[in-house]
């Protein structure tokens, strides 16, 4: 294992050069280092390109100020815009009921002055037969009794076709305004959901165009491979942090108790095995049988373990992953977390192992 070489007293100079553009690199990851553990100590230094993989990982996960408050905004917008649909569905269902009305209305309305048409004709009929019997001679008592006792009933039912006709009349014109009161607050309904629709369409592109997260996970892992390469020549054990016991790298740490925390949320609870010492690596060559081990290759172990040196648990940029306290397979529900979200984390897979998850899946 490398240790760092203390600073010559003619470097002083130029490390005082270097130190304004060190120090905004710092304050830039001074917030991700802060989140994600204890202070380090005054030995471990983060590697530069260690701190940009970190300070844009830092960014990536922890969104704008911008960001958040149009995500809160937008939340509001979208339970507004589901108010608006339902309001849609409600006005909708009452115009239907409406023009229902209206329909059944009309019908009533023309069947009652087709009955008060019939009734006045009937009347008519009567009035012309008791004419007719009552200019007869002899005059036919009888027939004129019965001629006016039709003109009394034909008489009544015109003046219950007509109170019909009115009722009606008066349902239609009710019907027609409830009619007309239902399209006026269907097209307002409508409006106010076409409103509220294009507010969320248009803030939910805004909401994308400000989300730089993909683009920043992109650009760390661009760098992978050199935070590997550069914190393998500068590791110290001090450049480690526990995050809910697992030890890593700080540099990942923010990114690593991220994904945890998320992990969880979702009902995935996550663990593991991070870094371990040379020595350990060397033990589980010989514990996993391993043909010779400094030499033979990972696969001619029973179970694949990396050369000594060579592995990535030696810098504390590798975790085996556990969920629930179990080893991963690719079955596995922590498994299936991990590969739909811990691109977003940083952390990648090593195919042929499902439980280990690396910044460059080596």
């Amino acid at each position: 294992m490398t240790t760092r070489q203390g600073t010559r007293p003619g470097q002083q100079n130029r490390a005082r050069a270097r130190w304004p553009r060190a120090a905004a690199i710092v304050a830039v990851l001074a917030a991700a280092l802060t989140v994600a553990g204890n202070p380090a100590p005054a030995s471990a230094a983060v590697p530069r390109v260690a701190q940009s993989w970190a300070s844009l990982m830092f960014h990536s996960l922890t969104p704008s100020a911008k960001y958040v408050q149009l995500r809160k905004a937008l939340a509001v917008q979208r339970a507004t815009l589901a108010t608006r649909v339902s309001q849609v569905t409600e006005g909708r269902t009452a115009h239907a009921a409406a023009q229902t009305r209206v329909t059944t209305a009309v019908t009533a309305d023309a069947a009652a002055r087709t009955g008060y048409a019939i009734a006045r004709e009937a009347l008519t009929t009567a009035r012309n037969t008791l004419t007719v019997v009552s200019q007869r001679r002899p005059v036919a008592g009888a027939a004129v009794t019965e001629a006016k006792t039709a003109i009394t009933t034909a008489a009544k039912t015109v003046t219950t076709r007509r109170a019909q006709v009115s009722q009606a009349a008066t349902e239609l014109k009710a019907a027609q305004a409830a009619a007309r009161a239902a399209t006026a607050g269907l097209d307002k309904a409508i409006t106010a959901w076409q409103s509220a629709a294009a507010t969320v369409r248009t803030n939910r592109q805004r909401l994308i165009a400000l989300d730089h997260s993909a683009e920043l996970a992109g650009r760390a892992a661009a760098l992978s491979r050199d935070v590997v390469t550069e914190v393998r020549t500068k590791f110290t054990v001090a450049d480690t942090v526990a995050v809910n016991g697992v030890t890593v790298h700080r540099s990942v740490s923010f990114a690593f108790r991220r994904m945890l925390a998320d992990a969880r949320t979702d009902g995935v609870v996550l663990s593991g095995g991070g870094f371990r010492t040379r020595q350990r690596q060397i033990e589980l060559r010989t514990i996993n049988g391993c043909p010779d081990v400094w030499t033979a290759p990972p696969s001619s172990c029973r179970v694949p373990t990396a050369i000594p040196g060579r592995s990535l648990h030696e810098l504390g940029l590798a975790v085996d992953i556990t969920a629930g306290g179990r080893t991963l397979t690719a079955d596995s529900a922590g498994f299936r977390w991990l590969a739909t979200h811990a691109g977003k984390y940083g952390f990648v897979n090593l195919p042929s192992e499902p439980w280990h998850w690396s910044i460059t899946g080596g």
